[in-house]
């Protein structure tokens, strides 16, 4: 998890807050600013819901995608969660909306069933399929960092900083192993998961009781918990596997 708050460190782009609120104030710039910025988000959230690798320029529902990112800036309140979960809300409704009024289904269909015995059916090309390839890669990558970008806005409403992950994790792995096992603990109880989530406590006196160690241990290792739960109790799949790999 040490590794984890190095890497974080590296890859923490700039809170796009203020391009938001600019956007929503009738900066015209602002908005055309941050709709280049998450396209990359777009594509990948309107693929999902697809089905199928969508093609810029060619498929349509990007372009719904892109019109429904933007009618997300001006329709985000701040109280509706983060930002991207709340466009990627938007984003999948209005595809959804596309589907039914006749667009292409392909949300309907497994990736499994485009693999077609129809004789004209177009077989992709070895280039083709490596382009795929890549575009999925950069997705991936665009996806993790969108998730750190996420975690670090989490992070800040319990006073914590990404960049301090490194100087807060344990120095041993085992000690690092049994902070991790404490946050899932935590979050498994919902009486303490609610706790965290709402004012960012911790049963210090539990904890020490249930794992058998002191409660200045709990204590030292406080705002580690406490930014693990924060990683856990979110849909941020990508960063909760380097939990794994730790």
């Amino acid at each position: 998890m040490r590794s984890l708050g190095l890497r974080l460190g590296r890859r923490r782009k700039a809170d796009p807050s203020e391009l938001l609120n600019r956007a929503r104030q009738g900066d015209v710039d602002a908005r055309n600013q941050l709709i280049q910025d998450y396209t990359p988000f777009v594509l990948k959230v309107a693929s999902q819901k697809a089905g199928r690798f969508l093609r810029p320029g060619v498929d349509e529902e990007i372009s719904v995608a892109l019109l429904a990112f933007n009618e997300a800036i001006d329709a985000y309140d701040g109280k509706r969660g983060s930002f991207l979960s709340f466009s990627q809300t938007v984003i999948q409704r209005r595809l959804v909306d596309y589907f039914r009024r006749g667009g292409r289904h392909a949300q309907e269909v497994p990736l499994s069933d485009f693999a077609s015995e129809d004789p004209l059916d177009v077989e992709l090309t070895p280039l083709d399929r490596a382009a795929e390839s890549a575009w999925q890669l950069r997705q991936e990558q665009e996806q993790r960092r969108l998730e750190i970008e996420e975690y670090g806005q989490l992070l800040d409403r319990y006073g914590l900083r990404l960049n301090q992950l490194p100087d807060l994790a344990p120095k041993h792995r085992d000690s690092r192993s049994r902070a991790i096992r404490v946050a899932r603990w935590v979050i498994q109880h919902p009486q303490h998961r609610a706790a965290l989530v709402s004012r960012g406590e911790l049963p210090i006196k539990v904890l020490a009781e249930t794992f058998g160690v002191s409660r200045k241990l709990i204590e030292r290792n406080r705002r580690y918990i406490v930014a693990v739960c924060v990683m856990l109790v979110n849909d941020l799949p990508h960063l909760q596997a380097y939990l794994e790999e730790s």
